[in-house]
């Protein structure tokens, strides 16, 4: 206005611009805070993006807007780099059609191994329902032969009903007689991947790696018996835990 002699009437006219929009003032807000609670809760959920950390923000009384915090997640670069794969048509059509329809239609089942402060070396049985990408059961101890596994089994179905199938690889666990034995007795489908193919089984090897990630990376275990008497520090991870997000 200044360089060609207008007024700010004539000139915001001719820009088709509003004058108060001219004349209001740029609010600046101090993100210092909530970057920092931002970053805290990024390195607690090294899995989530920022639309699950806005929804955790949001938990905690903070009115938030999510194109805010994707604009802090960028600066502070808390995304994580994903690879990309290439599936074809065969393979997704045949994974189509696999889908659970229904809850309790099949479970799926897999062990995760990791190792406590003593340099002990312990094993996890996760148990997910294919459907609902629920949680059912972490079970946790130095040794876990079939006998336990069916253990386990017989309390979720005490709770919440037996499921139609159950997904495994060819774990000795799974192929012994008292597993087969315990499916036949309740009409139970047990059904196996192919060998060397664990994607068959992919539901379950992704809550594995979100639980590797964000509970058993992100702890350090005493012993077992801390990790009993305080499960908090190691939480149950489901679908809803993560916001509905699917896997």
């Amino acid at each position: 206005m200044e360089q060609h002699g207008l007024s700010e009437r004539r000139a915001c006219r001719l820009v088709g611009l509003a004058r108060s929009t001219k004349r209001r003032a740029l609010a600046r807000r101090d993100d210092e805070p909530l970057r920092q609670r931002l970053c805290e809760l990024a390195r607690k959920r090294q899995r989530f993006g920022y639309r699950r950390l806005t929804a955790l923000l949001r938990r905690e009384g903070e009115a938030v807007n999510p194109k805010r915090i994707y604009r802090l997640y960028r600066e502070e670069k808390l995304g994580l780099r994903r690879l990309r794969r290439q599936h074809s048509a065969r393979r997704l059509s045949a994974a189509e059609k696999n889908l659970a329809e229904r809850p309790n239609q099949r479970w799926a089942l897999d062990f995760v191994s990791d190792t406590l402060a003593t340099g002990q070396t312990f094993r996890v049985l996760t148990v997910i329902d294919e459907y609902t990408r629920e949680s059912l059961a972490i079970e946790v101890d130095t040794s876990l032969p079939a006998l336990r596994v069916v253990r386990v089994l017989q309390q979720l179905s005490e709770g919440r009903g037996r499921p139609e199938e159950i997904r495994v690889d060819h774990g000795p666990e799974f192929v012994s007689r008292v597993m087969g034995a315990w499916c036949e007795q309740r009409n139970i489908l047990l059904r196996f991947i192919d060998p060397g193919k664990p994607m068959q089984n992919g539901y379950v090897e992704s809550f594995n790696g979100r639980f590797r990630d964000e509970c058993l990376n992100a702890n350090w275990f005493l012993s077992l018996a801390v990790h009993r008497q305080n499960p908090v520090s190691c939480e149950t991870i489901s679908a809803d835990s993560l916001c509905s997000v699917s896997y």
